[in-house]
This record gives C-alpha cells, sequence and structure tokens, in this order.
C-alpha cells in the first residue's frame, strides 16, 4: 500500500471492495418486477398514463389554477408530470392526506411519477379527482397545510 491516492479514470473510481449485500439483494428483487417485460411495453404504458394524466389536467384542473409545466412532446419527457399553482406545498399536502403521494417543488410545483408497471390508468383519474376536490373544497387552504416542513 502506497502513502498516497491517485483515483481511476472514469467510472472505475467508484468502485470499492464488497457490495454491500442487503442493498444489492433489495435491488435483485426489484429489478425482478422488469422479467419477461419488454422496456418499450413499459415507455409506451408510461407515455399513455402521463399523456392522459396531461390531457384531464388540461379539462379539469385548468380551471382551478393549474398549468403544466411537463413537455408535452412524448420523446421530451420522463414518466412524470409537474403541474404549477400558486398554492402548491398545501396542494400537495393535502392531497398527501388523500392517500395520493405527490411531491413539492420550488417555487410552486406539484410533481406526480407515473409508475407503468403498478398504476393503472384508473389510478391516474383518480389523482386528477382527488387534486380537483382539494381544491374545489378549498382543503389546501387549511392552517395544518401552511407550516413547511423541513423536508418537503
Amino acid at each position: 500500500m502506497e502513502g498516497s491516492y491517485e483515483p481511476a479514470p472514469g467510472i472505475d473510481r467508484m468502485r470499492n471492495g464488497t457490495p454491500p449485500m442487503i442493498s444489492l439483494l433489495a435491488l435483485e428483487s426489484a429489478l425482478a418486477a422488469y422479467d419477461g417485460i419488454e422496456m418499450g411495453e413499459v415507455r409506451a404504458k408510461s407515455l399513455s398514463l402521463t399523456t392522459l394524466f396531461i390531457e384531464l389536467a388540461d379539462d379539469l384542473l385548468a380551471p382551478l389554477g393549474f398549468t403544466v409545466a411537463t413537455p408535452r412532446e412524448p420523446a421530451e419527457r420522463g414518466s412524470q408530470v409537474s403541474l404549477r399553482h400558486p398554492e402548491a406545498y398545501a396542494v400537495v399536502q393535502a392531497l398527501i392526506e388523500r392517500r395520493v403521494v405527490g411531491d413539492y417543488r420550488e417555487p410552486d410545483v406539484v410533481r406526480l411519477g407515473f409508475a407503468p408497471l403498478y398504476l393503472r390508468h384508473t389510478d391516474v383519474v383518480r389523482a386528477v379527482e382527488q387534486l380537483a376536490a382539494v381544491v374545489t373544497a378549498g382543503e389546501h387552504r387549511q392552517e395544518r397545510y401552511a407550516a413547511r416542513a423541513t423536508v418537503t
């Protein structure tokens, strides 16, 4: 062993001794969900879910102050959709209480992910319905949703 250290070039510098087995076993189990599924099918479902969400957001959420921030061109988006709303933080908190989990991004973004392996189109419809219900009822304006948590 030498007294100095020089990292390997490129990605090789990330290699180290024994890999963390618990992490690898969890990863192996997670990846098993993809067994027998073509990635093209996963991508097609992802686009179907996000396209439906965007269409419903335009129809049902735009009148409630939401605007779609995610690119509309399928080739330019992944499996998530971001919406802008002036009260996004409180909207996300109220939405989570309704068991629709999204997250908040500064300054005014509601972000929802669409996991194509286990979400259905009915889940997308429900998410839009819950977003509309939160804002229509003014639930997001309750004091308990205004206080910012350290981690959003």
